[in-house]
């Protein structure tokens, strides 16, 4: 005998009696029935509100929009955001000219500050509760944020979450500049750009804390009068775009220890110019490649050019030297998170110490993070923006009405039976006038008479 090749038939479905006596066949369960009842059992995830980059580009690339909430992996904490540090480098990330970007769309952001709702496996130095700042790479600008460990600092006791996100980045790198990379001794005198932001603030105040320390400021104009009047720790206000080299040379002939530089371009020739026998400049940003709203390859390849290029042979005959410092590259890419670990330590130490104090310019709605941006690039901010998700977005101006066209209402236009009941009366108008211009002729001939 040979084995049957054919398939059972399948089971016929039984048969159930119904009221009246007939039999009904239950339906089929389909895999699309079972994989809908699935999605109705399941409930969908939460979502949460974030600063989200759409493409690259200006400000309408920008959007608020709902994202799932992110879950925790291991060695990550998970951080319920209470305040978010607008930097320059998130605009440099809006127009695309970073190195390395995400693609877009992305939640941005480098820094925020919260509470620890929970902890990843693996992780021993958190727990529920605490108030902490973070600084990843990307993400910071959202209600929630999960974030390595190794990039999360507890936070001082009376250290509020404006607080920390005012001082955290703008102080650290400051310490970095100052005490790591230009070994600020005292009687010293060091020039910085920028002196206005938030970074040139934290330089002027931790630049205080050594004896006998000149700072020379670079700034708008239009910042001047306000830093003075806000315990300004700038000895000598200098204006952006003017001589300033020959303003400190007129206080300082032989120049200054340190300079500072965030804007990068042709005030890299200057600032070299500027430097003392074992003087130091340090580059720190490229500010100068953000000229128009969105990225300029003219701008980069200008700021480019206009650097000198200084031989190593150069700065052996001067006794002089050249560095910088990019604390996204020294967390993310060179692994020195104990190098900024112990810097917020030493920072967050002087603030409990009442030695340094953080300027935050305004606090914004995550909503309003566009009118935020264009502040900061318009160089408007003395201290740090912050945006807090709590707040409410400002009311926007309201706009005239318009019609089905898109178009604003014109007046209606009038009936016929309106211009009916208007002509007779617009005779009348007429006859009256009439009457009045023959009286006053009539009038002027008895007089003439």
């Amino acid at each position: 005998m040979t084995e049957s090749t054919e398939t059972p038939a399948a089971a016929a479905p039984e048969k159930t009696p119904t009221e009246n006596g007939t039999t009904e066949t239950p339906p089929e369960e389909t895999p699309e029935k079972a994989t809908e009842e699935k999605e109705k059992e399941t409930p969908p995830p939460k979502e949460m509100r974030a600063v989200v980059l759409t493409g690259f580009g200006g400000l309408k690339t920008v959007k608020i929009l709902k994202k799932p909430e992110p879950t925790v992996a291991e060695g990550e904490v998970l951080i319920r955001v209470k305040a978010c540090g607008l930097n320059f480098q998130d605009l440099i990330v809006r127009q695309g000219a970073i190195d390395s970007p995400p693609k877009t769309p992305f939640i941005l952001g480098f820094e925020c500050a919260g509470e620890i709702e929970q902890i990843g496996e693996g992780v021993t130095n958190f727990k529920v509760g605490d108030q902490v700042v973070a600084l990843p790479e990307y993400k910071a600008w959202a209600e929630l944020v999960t974030v390595p460990a190794q990039y999360v600092y507890a936070l001082p006791e009376g250290m509020s979450a404006l607080d920390a996100v005012a001082i955290t980045t703008n102080y650290v790198v400051a310490y970095l500049l100052l005490f790591e990379m230009a070994n600020l001794t005292p009687d010293k005198s060091l020039l910085v750009h920028s002196a206005g932001g938030g970074v040139g603030q934290a330089v002027a105040q931790l630049a205080k804390t050594v004896e006998n320390v000149t700072v020379f400021g670079v700034c708008s104009k239009s910042k001047h009068e306000a830093l003075k009047a806000n315990n300004n720790n700038i000895d000598h206000l200098l204006e952006r775009g003017s001589d300033y080299t020959s303003e400190v040379r007129k206080i300082s002939p032989d120049g200054v220890d340190i300079v500072l530089d965030c804007l990068c371009g042709e005030e890299c020739n200057r600032g070299y110019s500027l430097l003392k026998p074992m003087g130091r400049y340090i580059l720190y940003g490229s500010s100068n490649i953000v000229t128009g709203e969105t990225k300029s390859f003219f701008s980069a390849a200008r700021a480019w050019w206009q650097v000198d290029k200084v031989s190593p042979i150069k700065l052996f005959d001067e006794n002089k030297s050249l560095a910088g410092l990019n604390l996204r590259h020294l967390l993310f890419q060179h692994g020195r998170a104990d190098t900024v670990r112990r810097a917020v330590q030493r920072v967050f130490a002087l603030w409990t110490d009442g030695k340094v104090k953080p300027l935050v310019d305004s606090t914004w709605a995550l909503e309003d993070v566009g009118e935020a941006m264009q502040k900061m690039h318009d160089r408007k901010n003395i201290g740090k923006l912050v945006l807090d998700p709590s707040l409410e977005p400002k009311p926007k101006p309201a706009t005239p009405a318009k019609g089905k066209a898109g178009k604003e209402k014109k007046p209606a236009k009038e009936s016929s039976e309106d211009k009916k009941d208007k002509e007779p009366k617009e005779e009348e108008k007429k006859t009256e006038n009439g009457d009045k211009n023959e009286s006053k002729e009539k009038e002027k001939e008895k007089e003439s008479s």
